[in-house]
């Protein structure tokens, strides 16, 4: 388990110091992009289902009892339950709202407009607020209406059908709509708040996970312009660059390398290989050629490569100047040099203690990114609502009614 390091980052205003952010909230994409507006100094009170909460809350028991998605996804947030559908919910939301900056949902289809948090119903009486809607398919159209899960939109978008082996499609082993679109709106903030600055209006932005996941096709897309054949299905490696993947090495290990011009490929087989007639055949003359003759290279590479520990190979590559990699697990990952060299751990509090955590991405010399502890479920709705006006016998009275 890897140990925190002290922060290197100087002291200063974060850059989202006093932005107040009200989620409503669940699983990864909205809770992605606001841990990220927190990261950067924003308030961000998340709003949760009595009892229950975010539903990524009961995904796994992993993080000594917590969910490993929700841990991620939720340090440094508020959290306050609140039953949405109770009448009384509506004058809370109503008086936090008008102290918000940014609104975030991601609920079900049409349920912020049954809320009445739809634009429309909001931004003539909060012409400053920025509201983030961020849903599987868009507002309009023929899918307006499905539900969306990553899955799902990896299966719509293309995903599946060039990602896995020629046998077998496979998602992508991390939730990479939920993060895209997540992302996403997160940028999308970012620029509204940089646009109100200069004009006093808020925005209204619509994130879709298709249309997020759609960004990130644009390769295969073009690839497969004009009814030509998509890229194959081609595992661990890459379909349209060879070399470019992982090769079995002695000893039982794996490397993975890419070779992306000429230039290298001729270093490759001189260095690498200790073959460089190699580099001359004619059936691996370029790129194309080499990608044509996959299986024929791969199994000249792999009689190589078997004969020498992962080390050495490696070390041969990084001699050539050649990328390349070795294909760790999460327990590498956990304890990679890398990381450790650059002082990326620290450690953030949960309901069960503390746990270590990466520094965000975005973090600037300029400032300590916040991170803060995971709440529990509720933690802050007391505080909260005494903020909202709401008096000791009034919270009671919502708690006994089942609002909160």
């Amino acid at each position: 388990m890897p140990s925190p390091e002290p922060n290197p980052a100087r002291p200063g205003n974060r850059p989202l110091d006093g932005i107040l952010v009200i989620s409503l909230e669940h699983a990864i994409a909205a809770p992605f992009a606001t841990r990220q507006l927190a990261d950067l100094g924003a308030r961000v009170i998340k709003v949760e289902r009595p009892g229950v909460g975010d539903f990524a809350r009961a995904y796994d028991e992993r993080v000594r009892g917590l969910s490993s998605h929700f841990v991620w996804c939720n340090r440094s947030k508020e959290s306050l339950t609140l039953d949405l559908k109770h009448p009384s919910a509506r004058e809370i939301l109503a008086r936090l709202v008008a102290r918000a900056d940014v609104l975030v949902q991601n609920l079900a289809p049409g349920a912020a407009a049954r809320l009445g948090l739809a634009a429309a119903d909001l931004r003539p009486a909060h012409p400053r607020l920025i509201l983030c809607d961020i849903s599987g398919y868009g507002p309009d159209g023929p899918y307006r209406d499905k539900k969306a899960y990553d899955l799902l939109i990896q299966a719509e978008a293309g995903i599946l059908s060039i990602t896995g082996t020629p046998a077998d499609p496979a998602k992508v082993g991390v939730s990479i709509a939920d993060i895209a679109s997540g992302s996403y709106a997160f940028s999308s903030i970012l620029s509204a708040l940089i646009l109100r600055g200069r004009t006093g209006e808020g925005s209204h932005i619509e994130i879709s996970m298709l249309e997020a996941l759609g960004e990130w096709m644009g390769f295969p897309m073009y690839y497969a312009f004009e009814g030509a054949a998509a890229p194959n299905r081609t595992g661990a490696s890459h379909a349209t660059i060879f070399p470019y993947g992982p090769f079995p090495t002695g000893g039982g290990g794996t490397v993975i390398f890419g070779i992306q011009n000429e230039r290298e490929w001729a270093t490759f087989c001189e260095t690498v290989l200790e073959q460089p007639g190699v580099a001359k055949d004619e059936k691996f003359s370029t790129n194309a050629r080499r990608t044509a003759n996959r299986d024929t290279l791969f199994s000249l590479i792999s009689r190589t490569f078997e004969r020498m520990p992962v080390e050495q190979v490696v070390a041969r590559l990084d001699q050539a100047r050649i990328a390349n990699a070795r294909m760790n697990g999460m327990a590498d990952f956990w304890d990679h040099p890398q990381l450790k060299a650059r002082q990326r751990w620290r450690e953030v509090d949960t309901p069960q203690g503390p746990v270590p955590a990466l520094l965000p991405v975005t973090g600037a010399d300029t400032f300590a990114p916040r991170m803060d502890a995971v709440p529990a479920l509720g933690q802050h709705t007391d505080a909260i609502l005494r903020e909202l006006g709401y008096s000791d016998a009034s919270i009671g009275k919502l708690k006994a009614d089942g609002c909160l």
